[in-house]
């Protein structure tokens, strides 16, 4: 009895924890469900931003590009030789989906430096760059694995799941674990880099308001750039080493 009563005050302890808030948010009953407000207006003016850049650069395409053409072509070379890096000659099909999470990511990071997200209020809680929130982070990480998962079993059926036991089957655990843990160090590491240089910029900000916060926000400009580069390079890398097999 003693076990089960300590078993179930554990249980309430890590209950209670998961309902552990970090700040305020503003929060929308969609059916029912309770959806962060806050997360969804920032990421649809991000997603807002880029349909609109795509839109005046693409409207009328030129044999020889120039102006914003020539910047998304640029842009589209660049993310064509990281998907080809990373997961080889079948890198096609997979060139819109790591494009589009390398785009909102970085255009999410720079608008938490560049747009002035805290001059809207809000009821509760605060306007913020998107991948300032875990939400974004997760949701994101989430969607990299079922990539991989499911370029895996496009490419070798059921017979996927025989990396787990290679080279020996006493790995299996550990090659479960390793699926795992492979969203959690890609949204941990994006969420943890972007809410830290936010907090950095706002407590210089709040101590030397004038010239000191000016290259960490700089700085923070290329960190953000550099965060989005790295998740993109890791998901084409997941989905290149599902196509080929365990390394």
């Amino acid at each position: 009895m003693n076990v089960l009563s300590c078993s179930i005050n554990t249980l309430n302890g890590l209950y209670d924890i998961s309902g552990v808030e970090v700040g305020q948010h503003f929060y929308w009953k969609i059916g029912g469900f309770q959806v962060h407000g806050q997360v969804l207006i920032t990421s649809w003016v991000v997603i807002a931003i880029l349909l609109g850049s795509a839109t005046l650069a693409l409207r009328n395409p030129q044999t020889i590009p120039t102006g914003g053409q020539n910047f998304f072509e640029y842009v589209l070379e660049f993310i064509r030789d990281v998907s080809k890096t990373q997961i080889g000659e079948e890198y096609g099909p997979w060139v819109p989906f790591i494009g589009t999470m390398f785009l909102f990511i970085f255009v999410s990071n720079w608008s938490g430096a560049l747009l002035p997200w805290k001059i809207i209020q809000l009821p509760h809680g605060e306007l913020a760059a998107p991948t300032n929130d875990i939400n974004t982070t997760v949701a994101l990480a989430l969607l990299t694995s079922v990539a991989y998962f499911y370029a895996g079993l496009t490419k070798k059926g059921l017979g996927y799941f025989g990396k787990y036991i290679q080279p020996t089957p006493i790995l299996l655990p550990i090659n479960i674990l390793e699926d795992f843990t492979k969203p959690l160090s890609l949204s941990f590491r994006l969420f943890g880099n972007i809410l830290a240089d936010e907090l950095v910029v706002v407590v210089l900000v709040s101590l030397v308001p004038s010239v000191v916060p000016i290259p960490v926000m700089f700085l923070g400009l290329f960190t953000s750039g550099i965060q989005a580069l790295i998740f993109a390079t890791l998901a084409a890398a997941y989905i290149g080493e599902s196509m080929e097999g365990h390394h």
